[in-house]
């Protein structure tokens, strides 16, 4: 599928689960959607399963949002102390559509437990209180945490999804029905030998002339280039890396300090999360990353680069790309909106040492060259998310690999071919409204529209205003429901809503 055809899809408020391979668009295609649904005045609550997530597309994490926090579990007494949260209840309630990126990370008792709360404040007993739910990701990635909690205490019968660990293994995800989307078209990577071996490793079919290929590019950590950044698995030898080899550059050391506005725990969430560190040390020769996207000045998250000197007026860092470009990397922001409003917001250089970083803080970048240790490897997905970020063969340069490095999760490969074939059907079935963003979203086959639409066309079609303006004319001007109804392809129920709602017509 497309972006242009997900987009379609999207717009119609559909529940939609938005997937494919790394480098497919789905971040990009997010985006659009997002500034498709403010230019159309519709709120829409942009969230994340991890808070490095949430600052890629400018949101907030989902359980931030939600209100759940760090709770595992809720019961009737929390739900109604949520239900009464000044800042929380409201704008779940004023939020048409919710979006959650990297939902591989989010577990399915977390995703159920975000519905139970959403129902709650919205006093609707739909999915989710009747939001449209874009959920955003790709389950070969990451997975989420298992916390292997106990499901037998009484908390626990809210939310009835025993040992599921994957958001589409809850009870709300088969309630919702969410239509797929996997995008197919490859953005990233271009090597189509390499494209070849990530798509033998997301079928779990990596043969030995596979590993051979890898064989090629494996090398040692003397050998190891120093211009681009390393991959590890354990925070530990991330630190280490980075404070060995700034260390040894000569020169004296800049320091740059993040500046921070707004909401004080926002902002302390922004500064845990940014990818540019609260303290940003540099000096003349130090490999660095932009952390933020700015095309206009030729770079984006993951572009790679050399501190090249200090500019003489501002003290900035001149950064050398592998384009033989040099950019003045000046303070950027990254900010966390609520509903168009800037929450809170922090200012800094928009770089980070890149001698190397952990594969779960690269889940979403884009490189031209990456080291990577594969030998402390302890989870599915972790493998195939670092080898995922290189663009092609030509930059891989691996330290080594354990067992698991090559391994996806037995249960996503299995429910993988379900997604395609869904996707796939979809994309031969006919948009079941106009490209007008709905403000239904109950899936057609759960609601009865079709039938509804039989004897009604426009039924839970949203309205705009200048058919409110006909509807008002033809009201005042003394025609009946019935005609007026007719008029409009609508039932007589759903014109006397909308009369009441506009304060043309009282209600009995």
């Amino acid at each position: 599928m497309t972006q242009e055809q997900a987009l379609s899809i999207m717009k119609i408020g559909a529940h939609v689960f938005l997937t494919g391979e790394p480098g497919s668009g789905k971040t990009h295609t997010t985006n659009i959607l997002v500034s498709y649904l403010r230019t159309k005045n519709i709120p829409v609550a942009v969230t994340a399963s991890t808070g490095i997530a949430a600052t890629h597309i400018g949101g907030m994490t989902i359980h931030s949002w939600s209100g759940i926090g760090v709770k595992s579990k809720l019961d009737k007494h929390d739900l109604d102390m949520l239900a009464k949260s000044k800042y929380v209840a409201p704008h779940v309630r004023k939020a048409q559509v919710l979006i959650i990126d990297e939902i591989s990370m989010l577990s399915a008792q977390t995703f159920s437990l975000v519905d139970a709360v959403c129902r709650t404040m919205r006093k609707n007993p739909l999915p989710f209180g009747s939001l449209q739910v874009i959920c955003v990701g790709d389950f070969f990635q990451l997975p989420p945490i298992n916390k292997n909690e106990a499901v037998d205490s009484p908390q626990m019968s809210l939310v009835q999804d025993g040992r599921a660990r994957f958001a589409y293994e809850s009870v709300v995800w088969k309630e919702m029905q969410p239509r797929i989307c996997y995008l197919t078209e490859q953005y990233r990577q271009d090597d189509r030998e390499y494209i070849q071996f990530l798509s033998a490793m997301r079928k779990n079919m990596v043969t030995r002339d596979h590993v051979r290929i890898l064989e090629k590019k494996k090398i040692t950590e003397n050998s190891a280039p120093r211009d681009i950044p390393k991959l590890f698995s354990h925070n530990i030898d991330v630190d280490r890396v980075n404070s060995e080899i700034l260390e040894s550059l000569p020169g004296g050391t800049r320091t740059y300090t993040m500046t921070s506005h707004g909401h004080e725990r926002t902002a302390v969430f922004l500064q845990r999360t940014c990818l540019s560190p609260y303290e940003l040390h540099l000096k003349k020769g130090a490999v660095v990353m932009f952390t933020k996207n700015n095309p206009k000045e030729g770079f984006v998250n993951g572009t790679l680069g050399i501190v090249d000197g200090f500019d003489g007026h501002t003290g900035y860092p001149e950064v050398k790309i592998r384009n033989g470009r040099r950019i003045v990397a000046e303070p950027m922001d990254w900010i966390m909106e609520e509903y168009g409003e800037v929450r809170a917001r922090i200012t800094q250089i928009p770089l980070r040492l890149a001698w190397a970083l952990t594969v779960h803080k690269s889940q979403g970048m884009s490189l031209d060259g990456a080291v990577i240790d594969l030998r402390r490897v302890f989870e599915f997905g972790q493998g195939y998310v670092a080898l995922s970020r290189v663009r092609r063969l030509d930059g891989l340069h691996l330290l080594g690999w354990n067992e698991r490095a090559f391994h996806v999760h037995p249960d996503v490969l299995a429910h993988d071919s379900f997604f395609r074939a869904q996707s796939e059907l979809l994309e031969r079935q006919p948009l079941p409204v106009n490209s007008a963003h709905a403000t239904s979203v109950i899936p057609e086959k759960e609601n009865g529209y079709s039938q509804i639409r039989q004897k009604h066309p426009k039924a839970y079609l949203p309205w705009d205003e200048e058919q409110d303006n006909e509807l008002r004319e033809l009201y005042e001007s003394g025609a009946s429901i019935k005609d007026i109804a007719k008029e409009f392809s609508r039932s007589g129920g759903s014109i006397r809503s909308r009369l009441i709602k506009l304060g043309s017509m009282q209600a009995v």
